[in-house]
C-alpha cells in the first residue's frame, strides 16, 4: 500500500467517526501492520494536506479528529442558529480555577473566589462532562477533589493540560463559551485568578484518595 492510499483510508475513517480515534484504533485499519511512528508521520502529512481547507486534523485528549477551522464557525452557525446554553460568570470562574489549580476541593475554590460555591454549579459542570471527582483529600470531612476531564480538553481542542495558556503575573485568564458551544481561552479579560500561596501549600499536602467502586 502506498502513502496516498494509506492517507485516504485514515482520512475516511476519521471523517466518518463520531468520536476521536486513538492510534491503536487507526492501526486496526491496516491490520496493525503499520507501526505507531509510521501512523504519526502519515497523520502529520494529512494535517499538511488540509492546511488550505476549511477543516483541520487535530490531536485532542482522546485521539485524532477532524474539526472545522475557527474562521468557518460564523458560516456554520447559519445552519444551526440556535444558541448554546449560557454559563454564569460564577460557573466559568469555578471552571477556570479547577483547570489551573487541580485537584481542588470546594473549599479551595471558595478561598480563591472569596464567596461560597453553589453545589448546583459544580453539578452543572459535572453534568456537562467538564469536571469530575477524582478522590478525596485526607483531612477532616474528606472533601471531594475536583479535576477536569478529557472531554473538557476535547472541547478545547487540546491534547493535554500542558497546552493550556500559561498564566502570567499581569494576565487575567478567562474561560468563556462561544457560539459553537466549545470553550475558548482569552488572556485579557476582567476575570482574575489571583495567586494564592495558602492554596498552593494546601495542594502540596493533598492526598488523592481513590473513590470506592
Amino acid at each position: 500500500m502506498n502513502t496516498t492510499d494509506a492517507k485516504r483510508i485514515l482520512e475516511t475513517a476519521l471523517i466518518c467517526s463520531q468520536h476521536p480515534l486513538q492510534l491503536r484504533d487507526l492501526r486496526v485499519l491496516f491490520d496493525e501492520v503499520l507501526g505507531v511512528d509510521t501512523l504519526k508521520l502519515l497523520l502529520t502529512e494529512l494535517q499538511q494536506d488540509c492546511r488550505h481547507r476549511g477543516v483541520e486534523l487535530v490531536a485532542v485528549a482522546t485521539g485524532w479528529r477532524f474539526q472545522s477551522r475557527p474562521e468557518m464557525r460564523s458560516y456554520l452557525d447559519r445552519l444551526h442558529p440556535e444558541k448554546p446554553p449560557k454559563y454564569t460568570r460564577a460557573a466559568l470562574e469555578t471552571l477556570a480555577i479547577i483547570a489551573y489549580r487541580q485537584p481542588v476541593t470546594r473549599g479551595d475554590i471558595e478561598d480563591v473566589r472569596g464567596v461560597a460555591v453553589n453545589s448546583l454549579l459544580l453539578r452543572q459542570l459535572e453534568e456537562r462532562g467538564w469536571v469530575e471527582v477524582i478522590g478525596h483529600r485526607d483531612t477532616v470531612g474528606r472533601p471531594a477533589l475536583f479535576a477536569t476531564t478529557k472531554n473538557f480538553l476535547d472541547d478545547l481542542g487540546l491534547a493535554s493540560l500542558d497546552q493550556l495558556p500559561l498564566l502570567e503575573a499581569s494576565a487575567q485568564p478567562a474561560i468563556f463559551l462561544d457560539t459553537t458551544d466549545s470553550l475558548a481561552f482569552a488572556s485579557k479579560t476582567d476575570l482574575e485568578i489571583p495567586p494564592s500561596p495558602d492554596l498552593n501549600e494546601k495542594r502540596s499536602n493533598t492526598v488523592a484518595q481513590p473513590i470506592a467502586p
